[in-house]
């Protein structure tokens, strides 16, 4: 019997099915004698990685807290009109530099001066009044020492004039106030300073409880930090506060000088102020970012970059001697918070041991090192 011929498919693919599996032997070899090389290149003598190292000390280390400030001038104004009225004119824009005295705000005066008016005019009859008064007294005198009058009629007379007098200053000191109220319908700037923000518009209907503007000193800020009320025990006079930039670094540093004695029953917070040195480019209602340090003592630290996190645990590499040269050897840490650019450490380092701060990607336990001082 004959036996059956291959299929056609089967024949012509047979060449491609044999150059598959002589590719794969070849990728097979090359594996193995890749993994041999990976192998011979982990074996001790291989090249030392090189690393910069650091030697461990303990340095100063602040305890600080970051808190969000406000700068408050305390040489600010809110200008509150003392009148009710219509605005008729506003003077300036804001932004404007003024000197004290400025004007501000003009309120329509035409109310006060209709009063103002009315007052004089009755000053001027009270005046005419009282001389008719002086002069009845003094006719009524001169008939009471003729005997021809009463000293009844006499003792009326001085008391019309009396009474006169008395009116006539009354009315002068109401028509002194009717002037010092119309001063108040033109509000001016009670001190140098920088016009704010003026929410107020020609037309608009003011009362004595209407912000009109702000006068803004930029000397004289104060920082004003809330500060919770379950570190309040540790606040105290001449406690260091340092003011930071958008960079994060310390612009400015200044001291406590004002705790209050109350908690805020909203934030349950203590109020806590400190004086911001001048030129500084700080503005009124600005927010900064501040640290409160609290307390400064040594302590080891490790760079941030240095530390690796495996399964929540922190690592570092410390080099030490081995029998063919420098090795890096794994040492589990316990960490504080990190202060700057690096973790304080509370332990897992000694003073003077030299800890690999670059190059910690490219080694593990027991790898060769070529450490050179960073």
């Amino acid at each position: 019997m004959r036996p059956k011929p291959f299929p056609l498919m089967l024949t012509r693919l047979f060449p491609t099915i044999l150059i598959a599996l002589t590719t794969g032997a070849s990728l097979a070899a090359a594996g193995c004698g890749g993994n041999k090389q990976a192998a011979a290149g982990a074996a001790p003598g291989s090249a030392a990685v090189p690393v910069s190292v650091e030697v461990v000390a303990p340095k100063p280390v602040d305890r600080t807290t970051d808190y969000i400030a406000t700068l408050k001038s305390r040489r600010s104004s809110e200008i509150r009109p003392q009148v009710e009225g219509i605005i008729t004119k506003i003077f300036v824009r804001s932004g404007d530099r003024v000197s004290a005295g400025t004007p501000l705000v003009q309120i329509d005066p035409a109310k006060q001066q209709a009063t103002l008016s009315s007052d004089e005019a009755s000053r001027a009859a009270q005046e005419a009044e009282l001389e008719y008064s002086r002069q009845d007294y003094d006719r009524q005198q001169k008939l009471f020492e003729a005997g021809l009058v009463s000293k009844q009629v006499l003792d009326q007379a001085k008391s019309r004039a009396d009474t006169a007098e008395a009116s006539l200053k009354a009315l002068g000191a109401k028509v002194q106030e009717s002037r010092v109220q119309l001063q108040y319908y033109r509000v001016s700037a009670p001190t140098d300073g920088v016009v704010g923000d003026i929410p107020v518009r020609v037309g608009d209907r003011v009362i004595t409880s209407t912000v009109l503007t702000t006068i803004d000193q930029n000397g004289g800020l104060e920082a004003y930090i809330y500060v919770p009320v379950e570190r309040a025990p540790g606040l105290k006079i001449g406690l260091p506060v340092r003011l930071l930039g958008d960079d994060g670094q310390v612009v400015a540093e200044t001291k406590v000088d004002f705790i209050s004695p109350q908690v805020d029953n909203q934030t349950q917070a203590v109020l806590v102020k400190a004086p911001v040195p001048q030129g500084h480019g700080f503005r009124n209602d600005q927010f900064v970012h501040t640290l409160v340090v609290w307390s400064s003592s040594p302590a080891i630290t490790v760079p941030v970059l240095a530390v690796t996190r495996v399964n929540g645990q922190f690592f570092a590499y410390v080099a030490e001697a081995g029998q063919q040269g420098t090795v890096a050897r794994q040492r589990l840490l316990k960490l504080g918070p990190v202060t700057g650019n690096d973790y304080v450490v509370v332990d897992g380092l000694k003073p003077g041991e030299r800890v690999v701060t670059s190059g910690v990607q490219k080694i593990g336990d027991g790898a060769p090192i070529a450490p050179t001082a960073s």
